[in-house]
């Protein structure tokens, strides 16, 4: 018992981190699946075929190109409004900044639906044709809070007697923005951008409202679930984690390679 209650704390946290990663476990294991019909929900017998072709279903690949496109350059919009928006909420004050602050929180708080319905709105009355920069531009607005969230806590944080020492070492303002601020800055501004990139590739319920006639990856899943669920989506679902998972490795490695050096 006393051991039990001394490792309280790290066996709760395995247990709930295990419960997060069942889930990806279990798409892994299905995806090696070879189903007799159409549901890929019962394990049947062991094969490859659906890694040896990933894009065996129709428009399975197309969707999923398109839901990639969608999400880079939603995220190199959010990240790029995002971080100006930061910048000034943090190092400038005017007049209406606390409403600004009030709004930007407002798209993470309220449920994606409420936004979804209005931006549909939106374009209806602006007579705009649903498409694919109707959704680009709903996902820059959905993730625009939270890339704004993200670097404006780091510049908060941000000490600035670094730049004016810099200032003080005839730095120009562009030099003093791109090898003092922007470097410290980064990190923040990673992470907004990862998190664009994850929300805007993930959404459905966003997409669903603004897409019109153009299928994303989440709107082939959620439409394919309904008339079966083909082994290639496992595969998809599994590379995508695999891949995150990398990333979080390799971004773990170069942190602690900085700080050695």
């Amino acid at each position: 018992m006393r051991l039990l209650r001394r490792h309280l704390v790290t066996i709760a946290g395995l247990g709930t981190l295990g419960y997060l990663i069942l889930p990806n476990i279990v798409v892994l294991v299905f995806s090696f699946n070879k189903p007799n019909g159409r549901f890929n929900y019962q394990w049947q017998r062991f094969s490859t075929d659906a890694w040896s072709d990933p894009c065996g279903v129709a428009d399975l690949c197309g969707s999923l190109g398109l839901s990639l496109q969608i999400a880079v350059w939603a995220t190199l919009g959010a990240t790029a409004l995002g971080t100006m928006i930061a910048f000034a909420l943090a190092r400038y004050r005017f007049r209406a900044r606390s409403s600004v602050n009030t709004l930007i929180f407002l798209p993470m708080a309220m449920p994606e639906v409420v936004m979804a319905a209005s931006l549909a709105t939106l374009f209806l009355n602006m007579g705009i044709q649903f498409g694919f920069w109707t959704i680009l531009i709903a996902h820059i607005m959905f993730c625009l809070s939270f890339v704004v969230t993200a670097v404006k806590a780091r510049v908060m944080s941000m000490d600035p007697r670094l730049e004016q020492a810099a200032q003080d070492l005839y730095a120009s303002p562009v030099q003093t923005f791109l090898r003092v601020t922007l470097p410290i800055a980064a990190p923040g501004i990673a992470a907004g951008a990862l998190l664009s990139f994850a929300l805007s590739f993930d959404d459905f319920i966003i997409t669903n409202f603004n897409a019109g006639s153009t299928v994303t990856f989440p709107m082939f899943v959620w439409g394919s679930a309904q008339r079966g669920t083909p082994v290639q989506i496992n595969v998809i679902g599994t590379a995508m984690f695999l891949i995150a998972v990398l990333c979080v490795v390799v971004g773990q490695l170069a942190g602690k390679r900085r700080k050695r050096s």
